[in-house]
């Protein structure tokens, strides 16, 4: 997805399946709420880093400048991690490249990019041993050998299977760890969030979540190129000692975001007023769904910091 002519490489992922950085600006909002706090408990550093982890075309980015006290975006570093080629019109301030810098203070956010590092699939045989699924590049699966060393540690810990049966699956977490502990690396102080469809060992799918997804729609997750290809994350597994995991849904509403319908007063009062209110509340209803956005989790891990979130 990411080589020379890769998905993510010609294509704008806004324009194939909806995030909650397009759903809302409330989102952008709420991430800029959550700059602000750390912000404060870091003492209001000069400059402030911003690291958007899987900037896609920077739309979270100018989203939180927008959203941001002029006190704080005059001191913000903001960069953008992504490698796809920087996108016309974005504001100059957004530092373009491929990796996190390194040594930074404020905040790292990763959202939905861990479902899209790449892990392999394992698949049970008759007697529930687990072996790689290999795949062509047309889709064509076949059982491959059994999982040891490491990644069948990994299984081992994370994902034992909740029966024992042929035909059972699950995605191999240890690179989105090993990627998610990079990130987390790089900063000096803060705080790293990683927002993403995720399970935890308590609910862990029995066939996985493996899928493609093109011009909004679910399709198969054929690998040449043609589509996104994503898998739930193991969030619980990614996380350090001083992780809190909360739903989107517990997240957003500690940062102020708020479904509630206007009062009906208001209608007859300022009926312009009432729409504005009432889009908004449509809004964040969306990003709080427990069913859809709001079932998101953030892994949240702060470092030389109390959690903002805790």
């Amino acid at each position: 997805m990411y080589g020379p002519d890769g998905f993510f490489m010609r294509e704008a992922p806004g324009a194939h399946f909806r995030t909650s950085v397009h759903a809302s600006a409330q989102y952008a909002e709420a991430v800029a709420e959550l700059l602000c706090r750390v912000d404060a408990a870091l003492g209001c550093p000069k400059p402030l880093a911003l690291v958007d982890v899987g900037a896609g075309r920077g739309e979270l980015l100018a989203g939180v400048l927008a959203a941001l006290p002029g006190s704080v975006a005059r001191r913000l570093r903001p960069v953008a991690v992504e490698r796809a080629a920087r996108p016309g019109g974005l504001d100059p301030r957004v530092t373009w490249q491929a990796e996190p810098p390194q040594g930074v203070r404020g905040l790292l956010f990763a959202n939905e990019w861990l479902d899209n590092v790449p892990c392999d699939v394992a698949e049970s045989d008759a007697d529930g041993r687990w072996h790689r699924v290999l795949v062509r590049a047309d889709g064509t699966e076949r059982l491959g050998p059994p999982v040891d060393g490491a990644d069948a540690a990994w299984l081992a810990r994370w994902w034992p299977p909740a029966v024992r049966e042929p035909g059972l699956r699950a995605e191999i977490g240890a690179p989105r760890d090993t990627a998610w502990r990079a990130a987390v690396g790089t900063l000096d102080a803060g705080l790293a969030v990683a927002a993403d469809y995720a399970h935890t060992a308590r609910d862990r799918p029995l066939f996985g979540t493996l899928t493609g997804y093109r011009d909004g729609r679910a399709v198969p997750p054929v690998p040449d190129g043609s589509c996104d290809i994503t898998a739930h994350v193991a969030l619980d597994a990614c996380a350090g000692p001083r992780a809190l995991l909360l739903p989107q849904r517990a997240a957003l509403t500690r940062l102020g975001v708020a479904g509630t319908r206007p009062p009906l007063d208001l209608a007859r009062t300022d009926p312009a007023a009432y729409l504005r209110a009432l889009s908004a509340a449509g809004d964040a209803a969306e990003l709080l769904a427990p069913g859809g956005l709001g079932g998101h989790v953030w892994l949240t891990e702060p470092v030389t910091i109390a959690n903002p979130l805790g």
